[in-house]
């Protein structure tokens, strides 16, 4: 008796395993770990079929790590928990420290060091505090609204060029998106050195930022 039961316990830790097995699984929850996002907007953000991602959010709400609600003609999707974006994290993480081809792969989107922060959070939330530095949240406004980090700008990747006057030119800048694997934040490096800004690439989002134990700006999920 007490084997079977050692299974079953065994066996509903694994449901959380097998959900998480698929790549695309895994940027899903990176996606609604921003925001909640209709079905077609995810769609588009990986640009797979919707049948697809409705596969995929099918298998993360049975393991109930995704939860689902209508609205009118859509179905919109948010994470369960905020832990779940810690097990994105964790994943990623443990990830990193096992895996040489993930960290080969990696660098190819931190191939400029002297292009990433060179401090740790902590002296960097002071240097915001402070004013020493602009921390720019380059996610789409929605995503910045829900969650991001203090002191940051909301200034979205795709409104940055029309925007650039109004970041101070005597100030060192600070870039973030939605984590490591986020390219966000190197098209806004490339745009902000381009017109002869000082800006350096975050690699946390906000789920590292949480994950970390460190505030947040906290909005809410529903407007």
């Amino acid at each position: 008796m007490s084997r079977d039961l050692k299974d079953i316990l065994y066996e509903q830790v694994a449901r959380i395993g097998r959900a998480v097995s698929s790549p695309k699984r895994l940027e899903l929850l990176e996606l609604l770990a921003q925001s909640e996002k209709t079905v077609e907007e995810l769609a588009d953000e990986l640009s797979v079929d919707i049948k697809l991602v409705s596969a995929h959010l099918k298998t993360l709400k049975s393991a109930r790590l995704v939860t689902s609600r209508r609205a009118g003609k859509y179905m919109v999707y948010r994470l369960s928990s905020s832990d779940v974006a810690g097990l994105w994290v964790m994943l990623r993480e443990v990830a990193e420290e096992h895996l040489l081809e993930l960290r080969m792969a990696f660098g190819q989107i931190v191939s400029d060091p002297k292009h990433l922060v060179a401090v740790g959070r902590e002296t960097l939330l002071e240097q915001a505090r402070c004013g020493e530095i602009i921390v720019i949240d380059v996610r789409p406004q929605r995503e910045y609204a829900i969650a991001h980090l203090p002191f940051a700008r909301s200034m979205p990747v795709a409104e940055l060029e029309r925007r650039v006057a109004e970041l101070p030119k005597n100030k060192r800048i600070v870039a973030y998106c939605r984590g490591p694997f986020c390219l966000l934040s190197n098209e806004a490096v490339m745009i902000l050195t381009a017109q002869g800004r000082r800006v350096r690439k975050l690699l946390d989002g906000v789920s590292e930022w949480r994950a970390a134990g460190l505030p947040l700006e906290v909005g809410t999920a529903h407007e």
